[in-house]
């Protein structure tokens, strides 16, 4: 017989654990190098992000030019780097502007309740039942296309989800005995709210957020391929992909694979991450 041993089921969970600690760093370490490379872009890209080289159109992946060049001489490497910067910034902006409104509705809905309560549910209700894009993209057609105009829009339909998500935390946190002792004091509503109450709902809130932001950096990557985000010369990946697209045709798929895997491999490590951080905030705030 064999001297190995197999795995016991009581070591599967221990396996399966070190292997999720395994995901969760590796995702870790990928983001800050993203981040890093993001801030330090103009030290680190080997070109300027609109350099343009005629004699070097189409390039694959070589010494000159690491992962390639596009349809006019633009080194993909660089472009990528120049544009992680505002690939990452827009979902934080929109992340930021949608928490604002979402956590102040939330709030406001769960400390009230009533007709107030009923009145914000509808109103939210009525966001979701709308179609995210659609409302989007009515939004755009209104106001002009344009980086910022599509982060508003996208705060506005992603509000709701933190307003609900909120409310959900806020009516818990408002059964905690803290919270009546205040009361008796005479304490203030909003001054209870803005002191005590939502910065109490800070940890879950935030590990629900960094979920969000890998799905907001999908939305307006959609946006600036559908021309209704950034505009050229603009670096951001979604562009950088709906620019490549004429490049499939002739057999050129670097232009469109780069900056898609770099989207792919962002929204996958966030999501890695997210989950384990949001794990640990919530069991935190259940205790």
């Amino acid at each position: 017989m064999s001297s190995l041993s197999t795995p016991t089921l009581a070591s599967t969970p221990v396996i399966g654990r070190k292997k999720r600690d395994v995901a969760y760093l590796v995702s870790l370490g990928f983001l800050l190098l993203v981040v890093a490379a993001a801030l330090l872009a103009p030290w680190v890209a080997p070109y300027a992000a609109n350099a343009v080289d005629f004699t070097a159109i189409w390039q694959a992946p070589g010494a000159g030019h690491l992962l390639g060049t596009d349809q006019v001489g633009q080194d993909l490497f660089s472009r990528l780097i120049h544009g992680a910067r505002e690939s990452l910034l827009g979902p934080l902006a929109l992340l930021a502007l949608a928490t604002v409104f979402g956590v102040t509705i939330g709030t406001v809905a769960a400390w009230n309740g009533g007709w107030i309560d009923v009145v914000l549910a509808r109103i939210t209700d009525v966001m979701f039942a709308f179609p995210g894009l659609l409302f989007v993209v009515l939004v755009i057609a209104v106001f002009g296309k344009g980086p910022a105009t599509a982060i508003v829009a996208l705060a506005l339909a992603y509000a709701p989800v933190i307003a609900k998500f909120t409310r959900s935390l806020a009516l818990a946190e408002m059964t905690r005995p803290y919270v009546d002792a205040y009361r008796v004091q005479g304490v203030g509503g909003a001054f209870l709210c803005v002191r005590y109450i939502i910065p109490n709902l800070t940890p879950p809130l935030l590990g629900y957020l960094v979920v969000l932001f890998g799905e907001g950096l999908m939305s307006l990557a959609t946006l600036s391929f559908l021309g209704f985000g950034a505009q050229p010369p603009s670096s951001e990946w979604g562009l950088m992909v709906q620019e490549g697209q004429s490049g499939i045709i002739q057999g050129h798929i670097w232009p469109t694979l780069v900056p898609g895997a770099a989207i792919a491999a962002v929204v996958v490590a966030v999501n890695v991450v997210g989950v384990r951080l949001s794990d640990r905030l919530n069991s935190r705030f259940e205790r």
